[in-house]
């Protein structure tokens, strides 16, 4: 079939990318919700953070098995499936009087979201024309980049009023996008019926879960922590041995072979839990050390996520017309400048310190974060190019979960069971470091892996 952009193409990518923004969303967007539903349920921090991390694992365990079900099930099957899931976590969400059932809606949501992300990215590597993958994979990858940075605006304009909210708006935009992607979905290859190693994904789901639950035990239960790691290292060696005799494994390592792949592949996890990170932070710095309310912390953050996302698309042509250097060096250099100037400032920072830093870093994310991905797909065959994508969003799913927990202990660790405006400013000064020393990495990485990209010149 000759690839080409139509109607139904666009409106495909944007009805599975509404779903996935809205999963994204939501992650972030609760956020600012919890000191409300800690009072309203009357749970501690530790319980109520289970309604992100719970649903990241969800997830993160979905997402592995997305190759599988792309060549067992239809695209338009999936996004039903992923529709069915999502409508009915909302639904329980929009109702939810106790803290079980809105964990339960939560965990229904993470299904519908870990099947939903690599569909739209599917669509794109499938379907649209060579020429034209850069620009949609740059509209594709601000979903997941934007939406953790509009979360906090959205639930802070909406917890005030009444935090059902959160969700019932979403119901409405699920159900627009169902009956979208009813109409325009195709299907381009052949379904392949396969087995699932149950196996292979139980590895998997043992390995995502010991090692969140290891970093969430680290500060009051150290020896757990202890546990959970070595559970985990012994799961995913037991997966790594298994998926070297299989046939079709559920993520094929043999792609971390691949040198240019996996530099590319490490800066956009670095970029992710640089996102996450400071969409967890800045909410809870602005409200606990400026005393802002959280309708005002969600609306400082609001223009650099606006920023990141018209950037997004734009990179994506920049990345048609002058290959993936130039666009990519811009946006890291950019994130560096933010990231160094809610550093320095942390200690004092007004509200308008934190919105410009804010704005840098997610100027820097909208040109190089889409650009990254596809540069990175672009190392690999056109076989292989399903599994690179499962890859990409699974680990992007493990990394949000990984940066939440992790720059979480960082602040819990300087807050000292105070959540003083002081001890708040150390935390975040501190989470700021440890998130530019990643940052770093991640440039270092980039630079390698252009270098080495597949038959093309860092410039290009």
């Amino acid at each position: 079939m000759t690839r080409k952009v139509t109607p139904k193409l666009y409106l495909s990518i944007l009805a599975t990318g509404l779903m996935a923004f809205c999963g994204v969303l939501i992650e972030t967007a609760m956020n600012v919700t919890f000191p409300t539903l800690m009072r309203q349920f009357n749970v501690d921090t530790g319980t109520i953070q289970w309604l992100t991390t719970g649903y990241l694992l969800i997830v993160a365990i979905i997402v592995p098995i997305s190759g599988f079900l792309k060549r067992h099930f239809t695209t338009k099957q999936l996004f039903l499936t992923a529709s069915a899931f999502f409508i009915l976590g909302l639904a329980l969400c929009s109702v939810a009087n106790s803290f079980a059932i809105l964990l339960v809606g939560r965990l229904i949501q993470g299904c519908g979201t870990g099947i939903a992300l690599p569909l739209m990215f599917n669509i794109i590597l499938e379907q649209a024309p060579l020429e034209k993958i850069g620009f949609l994979m740059g509209i594709g990858t601000l979903v997941t980049a934007i939406a953790p940075a509009l979360g906090p605006t959205y639930g802070g304009v909406l917890v005030d009023i009444n935090w059902h909210l959160i969700f019932i708006f979403l119901l409405f935009v699920m159900i627009a996008a169902l009956i979208m992607g009813l109409f325009s979905i195709q299907q381009i290859s052949e379904t392949v019926h396969l087995h699932l190693d149950f196996l292979s994904w139980l590895f998997i789901a043992i390995f995502f879960a010991t090692a969140i639950l290891g970093l969430n035990s680290i500060e009051h239960q150290p020896g757990r922590a202890l546990i959970f790691a070595v559970i985990a290292i012994l799961s995913l060696g037991a997966y790594t041995m298994r998926s070297l005799h299989v046939k079709e494994p559920l993520i094929n390592l043999r792609l971390f072979k691949n040198l240019p792949f996996d530099l590319h592949m490490t800066t956009f996890l670095i970029i992710q839990i640089v996102n996450v990170g400071f969409a967890f932070v800045l909410p809870n710095y602005l409200q606990l050390v400026n005393h802002t309310s959280s309708l005002t912390a969600g609306l400082l953050l609001l223009p650099g996520a606006a920023l990141g996302a018209c950037m997004a698309p734009m990179s994506g042509k920049l990345y048609d017309k002058l290959g993936p250097g130039r666009p990519i060096f811009i946006g890291l250099c950019l994130q560096l400048i933010g990231i160094v100037w809610l550093l320095l400032e942390a200690l004092t920072a007004a509200p308008v310190i934190v919105l410009i830093g804010y704005a840098f870093i997610m100027l820097g994310t909208g040109f190089s974060m889409g650009n990254i991905m596809t540069s990175g797909q672009a190392q690999l065959h056109q076989e292989q190019t399903t599994d690179g994508n499962a890859i990409f969003n699974t680990l992007q799913q493990f990394a949000g979960a990984l940066g939440t927990a992790v720059v979480s202990l960082i602040m819990a660790l300087a807050q000292a069971g105070s959540t003083s405006a002081h001890n708040t400013a150390i935390g975040s000064q501190h989470a700021f470091g440890f998130l530019l020393l990643l940052t770093l990495v991640g440039d270092v990485a980039i630079f390698f892996g252009l270098r080495r990209r597949r038959g093309e010149t860092t410039g290009k």
